[in-house]
């Protein structure tokens, strides 16, 4: 898998976030990791529109699909637009778990 370097924004009033991609979400992507500049969960979800297919946004807010901020599992519903986003911060986006 490739990791992404890039920084997707202009930077004006916003922070820099480094965004994850595991195991199966990171094959639909493309890559592992991503730079973007956002302060919110609408800014993270509009650069990534930018950045990647609108089918693979879809996948990633899908129902099951849970983030890590900072390695910390985020309980509350971080898919509205008014989710703020701790500067500097690591997010993870991580696939549903399924058992057998």
């Amino acid at each position: 898998m490739r990791s992404s370097a890039v920084r997707v924004g202009n930077g004006a009033g916003k922070m820099s976030l480094q965004v994850k991609f595991f195991a199966s979400l990171r094959e639909e992507v493309g890559m592992a990791d991503l730079t973007i500049e956002a302060t919110s969960m609408a800014a993270l979800r509009g650069q990534l529109n930018e950045s990647l297919s609108q089918d693979c946004v879809t996948t990633l807010f899908a129902d099951g699909v849970q983030i890590a901020i900072n390695q910390k599992l985020v309980t509350e519903d971080w898919r509205r637009d008014d989710f703020e986003m701790p500067p500097d911060a690591e997010v993870a986006f991580l696939p549903r778990v399924t058992g057998g």
